[in-house]
C-alpha cells in the first residue's frame, strides 16, 4: 500500500472547524494532519470523512455488494450499515454468508447486521428462517456489527421469548439493536425502547420522531427510491445534531447512479441547515453509534475520506478507503468482479395461466382496496369496488382500481388476490420477485392475460422485474436469489431505467412503480397489504 500526501480544507464536523491542512497517510492510516493556514483556502478542495449509509438493504439496489460498492464510492460513500434480511428471507444463513463473502472482495467497508425477523411475520411464506441460535451465531462473527431492525415490535413489547433471546444476544455481545416501529407511540413505544432498541428509520412525521428522540432513540432520516421522509424530518438535523443519521433503506440502481448520501447533504445545506451538523449525521454519528472501523479524519484513524468540490454541491472529486483511491472524477476505480457461475437462489413453482388469477363474483365485493401512496411505504384502506365482468371481479381502469396478486414462489399454492388504487396502469401489467420481505412474486395489471405473462416471465428466469404492455415484453433478470443481478452495476442501472420507463408508459404516475409495488406485500408497515396468504390488516395483524 503506497503512502499518500494530500492537501485540502479539512472539515472537523464535531469541532465545527475548517482548516487548510496537509494529510499524510501511511499503511492505510492517517499519521499526520498539519495545518497550513488559519482560514479556509478557496483554491483547495474540501476533505470530509467518507459518507455512510446508516441503514440499507443492498439487495434492493438489484446489485451484489461488490457492484453496489463500485457505484457508491463515486459519491463519496465509504461504508454502509447493511441489513441482509432480504436475501436471508430467501436463502437463510447461506444468503447472509453470500453477502459477507461478496463484500469482502472489494475495498469497501460493509457492516452487516444479523437479520432479526426471518420470516418477517408468520402471515407469509418465506424461503427460510433464522431462529435465535442462528442470530447469535451471526452476531458472534466480526463482520456482523449489530442486530438488524426489530420489525416484530408487537413481539418485543409483549416479551416474546424468541424476540427477547435475539435482543439479549446482541446486548451480551455489545452490539446495538436497530428498531423498526412505524407510528408506534405512548406506552408501547416506551416499552419497545426499554428493550434496548436504539434507532428508528420509519418515522413519517416530525412529531413521531420527536417523541422517539425524547425517549433516547436515534433517528435515521430515510430517503430511498420509494420511501421519502427527508422533507418531513430534516429540521431535526439542527435540533438534535448528535442523534441523527442518514439512510437510503432501499435504493434502486438508477437512483444510486444519480447520487447517494452526498445528495442528501447538498439538499440539507441548500435548505439552510448547518453544514457541520449535516456532515456529522452523514459521516460521524454512524461511526460512533455502531462502533465502526471507519475513519473520521483524526490522526491514527483509517484514511477514509471524500475530497469535495465544495460544501454546497457536495460534488465528489475523489474517494479514499484505507488510503486507497477508489473513485476519481466521477469514475469508479474498483474492478468488476466475475459473476458466480451458479447463482444462489430458491424458486420452486411452475408457470401459471390467466384462469388461475380469476376472482369469481359470488357476492358483493367487501374486501378493502389498498391505496398506494407515492413516496411512502404506508398504505390506506379504501371501500372502492372493482368492476364486474363475465361473473368475475376485474380491474377498472376508469376508477384506477387494479387487480394485484401475490404468488408463492417457493411452493405451489393458491394465489392471493386483491385490488389496489392509485397505481395508474391503463393497460398491461408489471411484476416483480422483489416483494418485501418474503420476496414472493407480486404483480399488478389491468387484465389476467397480461398479469399471467408478466408473472411467467419471472418464473422462467427464476427472478426479475417484468413489464408487459402494448410496447411488448421486457424483463430485467435477477438470478441471484431473485433479488440481484451479477452484471455490471451501470449496465443494470441502464436496463432498470428502461423497464421503469416502460412501466410509466403503461400509465403509472408513481415515481418508482417497481419499488412501490415491492412494498405492497410488506406486512409490517400499516395499514393494508397483500401477502401470498391473503389480504392483511397491518393495524390488527390479522387477515381480512
Amino acid at each position: 500500500m503506497e503512502d499518500l500526501t494530500i492537501r485540502g480544507n479539512v472539515v472537523d464536523c464535531v469541532a465545527k472547524s475548517i482548516t487548510p491542512s496537509q494529510i499524510k497517510v501511511r499503511r492505510g492510516k492517517i499519521i499526520e494532519i498539519s495545518p497550513l493556514n488559519d482560514l479556509p483556502d478557496p483554491t483547495l478542495p474540501y476533505i470530509t470523512p467518507g459518507f455512510i449509509d446508516s441503514h440499507v438493504h443492498i439487495e434492493s439496489s438489484m446489485l451484489t455488494p461488490s457492484e453496489f460498492a463500485r457505484l457508491a464510492v463515486v459519491h463519496g460513500t465509504v461504508s454502509t450499515v447493511s441489513d441482509p434480511h432480504e436475501i436471508a428471507n430467501v436463502c437463510g444463513m447461506d444468503g447472509v454468508r453470500f453477502m459477507i463473502d461478496d463484500g469482502r472482495t472489494v475495498p469497501f467497508k460493509f457492516n452487516f447486521g444479523a437479520p432479526s425477523c426471518v420470516p418477517a411475520t408468520v402471515f407469509e411464506t418465506a424461503g427460510d428462517e433464522l431462529d435465535s441460535s442462528d442470530v447469535r451465531a451471526l452476531l458472534e462473527t466480526p463482520e456482523v456489527r449489530y442486530l438488524s431492525e426489530m420489525m416484530n415490535f408487537p413481539g418485543a413489547i409483549a416479551g416474546d421469548e424468541e424476540v427477547l433471546k435475539k435482543i439479549s444476544a446482541a446486548h451480551e455481545l455489545g452490539k446495538p439493536v436497530d428498531g423498526h416501529a412505524p407510528g408506534l407511540s405512548g406506552d408501547g413505544l416506551k416499552r419497545y425502547i426499554d428493550r434496548g432498541i436504539s434507532t428508528d428509520h420509519e418515522c413519517f412525521t416530525i412529531e413521531e420522531a420527536q417523541e422517539k428522540l425524547a425517549l433516547g432513540m436515534k433517528i435515521i432520516i430515510r430517503e430511498g427510491s420509494a420511501a421519502k421522509n427527508f422533507d418531513a424530518l430534516i429540521p431535526l438535523i439542527d435540533q438534535h445534531p448528535e442523534m441523527i443519521m442518514f439512510c437510503s433503506d432501499d435504493k434502486h440502481p438508477d437512483s444510486l447512479v444519480a447520487g447517494h448520501i452526498n445528495s442528501l447533504c447538498a439538499r440539507a445545506v441548500d435548505l439552510g441547515y448547518n453544514h457541520f451538523n449535516v456532515l456529522r449525521a452523514a459521516c460521524v454519528n454512524p461511526v460512533l453509534h455502531y462502533k465502526l472501523d471507519v475513519g473520521t479524519l483524526k490522526t491514527g484513524d483509517p484514511a477514509d475520506f471524500a475530497v469535495l468540490q465544495d460544501l454546497r454541491s457536495f460534488d465528489v472529486i475523489a474517494t479514499y478507503i484505507n488510503g486507497q483511491k477508489v473513485a476519481d472524477s466521477g469514475k469508479t476505480l474498483i474492478a468488476k468482479r466475475a459473476s458466480e457461475s451458479t447463482p444462489i437462489n430458491r424458486f420452486g413453482i411452475r408457470e401459471i395461466s390467466p384462469k388461475d388469477l380469476a376472482i369469481e363474483a359470488k357476492s358483493d365485493y367487501i374486501l378493502p382496496t389498498i391505496e398506494c401512496i407515492d413516496g411512502q411505504l404506508i398504505t390506506k384502506k379504501l371501500a372502492l369496488k372493482p368492476k364486474k365482468a363475465n361473473n368475475n371481479w376485474c380491474s377498472d381502469t376508469a376508477s384506477d382500481v387494479l387487480k394485484m396478486v401475490v404468488v408463492n414462489r417457493y411452493n405451489q399454492a393458491p394465489i392471493a388476490k386483491a385490488f389496489i388504487h392509485k397505481f395508474g396502469l391503463s393497460h398491461g401489467a408489471i411484476a416483480s420477485s422483489v416483494a418485501h420481505d418474503s420476496h414472493n412474486i407480486v404483480a399488478v395489471g389491468v387484465d389476467d392475460e397480461s398479469l399471467a405473462r408478466a408473472i411467467n416471465l419471472i418464473i422462467e428466469r427464476k427472478g426479475g422485474v417484468s413489464c408487459v404492455g402494448h410496447q411488448g415484453e421486457r424483463i430485467l433478470p435477477l438470478p441471484i436469489a431473485g433479488l440481484m443481478s451479477g452484471d455490471d452495476g451501470y449496465a443494470v442501472a441502464e436496463a432498470y431505467t428502461a423497464i421503469d420507463q416502460a412501466a410509466k408508459e403503461l400509465g403509472s404516475k408513481l415515481a418508482a412503480p417497481f419499488m412501490s409495488l415491492s412494498f405492497m406485500a410488506l406486512l409490517v408497515i400499516p395499514h393494508v397489504k397483500l401477502s401470498d396468504k391473503g389480504l392483511f390488516d397491518g393495524d390488527t395483524f390479522t387477515f381480512y
